[in-house]
């Protein structure tokens, strides 16, 4: 009897919806409130990821250098905020239809029409400075992946001054071929939330740096062993991963770029899912593969296996269905666990994984999407894909290696073994306990 009045209710309310306020349209107002409303609380959950990176980085790193972690994810953060007013966003979003490049050089400013004189122009759609803040947010993510690859052993300054490039010129341009309607755009290609766009994009750069840099002293023996070196807190960086796992809902629901219609709150409602569930997919892949191939399981490689599968399914969550995102996510977590010894093979040291986590499951996730998104293709996809990684790699090799040869990029022997915290800063993040 109830499971039939449910049925019955259920019917109604489904009849009420089609023949009533389903056919309704939000005023302009409104869709333009929903819409900022969107890009804003999305935009600050994005924001936060940046303190899941200084936390999780902080936790992979020794002791020794944890303070400079913080450092240097607080500053790459504001670096990327004021290099993306001065020219990364018209870099972005000022380039021709099909184009290669956009504007160069021009000072962001907001679009006050909205609020200005007695009659509000509403027709833009949303508030160009939450679009403004939501892109900004986005740049500074991919900073981010680059600041754990090359920790303990390179200068601060140098840091900051690539990642002063990279958030101004580099991310900006490869934005600009697909969000920014450029050529890659123009083609067909396909990366909803950035996929390669952001995490390849900071993966190349990363790989770069860290292959021009060299890996931490101690860490390859003559013999091509491999030493470990292990991390200061574990919880701190399982702290990381949590708080990078809930901005993903704010960097792929966002991502949806508006919330002015019902079927805008359901597309965003299984993006949701899909990115959760490809997280989860991911960690409970990594756990398998890494007790299968170390006999057992790693809790690093469970944290990347969170993050990789996040970045797989960024490319394209929306469309695929709830196994599929799974699927995508659990392949983004073994990928993890294989790529990690890979690396160490051609002893390229990364410090957190993100080489592992943001660039091999940022090509997996953007080459698959056709699997799910029919408008997409794998040759075009493959296209973008080597095209970010060519420009990304040359680029950031270039500045790499000027900034090597002008004014180092390494610390000194004695230095690294001190710490970077004393050597560089000369503040220890925990001073009351021995360092190791």
């Amino acid at each position: 009897m109830l499971k039939n009045t449910l049925k019955i209710l259920g019917l109604g309310s489904a009849l009420s919806l089609a023949a009533g306020p389903a056919l309704a349209e939000v005023s302009p107002e409104t869709a333009y409130v929903f819409n900022t409303f969107l890009f804003l609380v999305c935009g600050f959950l994005v924001m936060f990821m940046a303190a899941g990176f200084a936390m999780l980085e902080s936790g992979m790193v020794r002791s020794k250098n944890v303070a400079t972690i913080c450092l240097k994810n607080i500053s790459l953060f504001s670096i990327a905020g004021l290099m993306y007013w001065l020219v990364g966003y018209n870099l972005m979003y000022g380039i021709e239809e099909g184009g290669y490049i956009g504007e160069l050089f021009s000072m962001w400013t907001a679009d006050d029409s909205a609020i200005a004189g007695e009659e509000p122009d509403f027709s833009g759609g949303y508030a160009a400075g939450s679009d403004w803040y939501f892109q900004m947010v986005f740049c500074a993510t991919t900073a981010s992946i680059v600041s754990g690859t090359i920790a303990e052993r390179m200068k601060l300054w140098p840091f900051l001054i690539f990642t002063l490039f990279l958030t101004g010129f580099i991310y900006p341009i490869v934005g600009s071929w697909e969000w920014g309607t450029g050529w890659l755009d123009a083609m067909g290609f396909s990366d909803f939330a950035g996929s390669t766009l952001v995490h390849s994009t900071g993966g190349w750069a990363a790989l770069a740096g860290a292959i021009i840099l060299g890996a931490r002293a101690g860490k390859y023996g003559p013999n091509g062993e491999v030493n470990p070196i292990p991390g200061s807190s574990m919880p701190l960086a399982t702290l990381g991963t949590f708080i990078l796992w809930l901005g993903w809902f704010g960097f792929n629901g966002g991502s949806q770029l508006a919330l002015g219609s019902g079927a805008d709150a359901a597309a965003i409602s299984n993006i949701f899912i899909n990115t959760n569930m490809a997280a989860a997919a991911g960690v409970v892949a990594a756990m398998v593969a890494s007790n299968l191939l170390y006999g057992k399981i790693d809790l690093t490689m469970a944290l990347n296996g969170a993050i990789g599968g996040l970045v797989s399914i960024t490319a394209e969550p929306l469309t695929p269905s709830i196994p599929a995102a799974a699927f995508i996510g659990a392949v983004g977590g073994v990928l993890v666990v294989l790529a990690v010894p890979l690396l160490d093979k051609i002893k390229v040291d990364d410090v957190v994984g993100a080489i592992p986590a943001h660039l091999v499951c940022g090509i997996w996730g953007t080459m698959i999407v056709p699997l799910t998104n029919g408008d997409a293709t794998y040759s075009v996809q493959f296209i973008g894909v080597i095209s970010v990684g060519i420009f990304t790699m040359v680029a950031s090799g270039i500045l790499w290696s000027v900034l090597k040869a002008v004014m180092g990029i390494r610390i000194e022997d004695e230095d690294e073994m001190l710490g970077l915290d004393k050597s560089e800063l000369g503040i220890e993040a925990y001073p009351e306990f021995s360092r190791t």
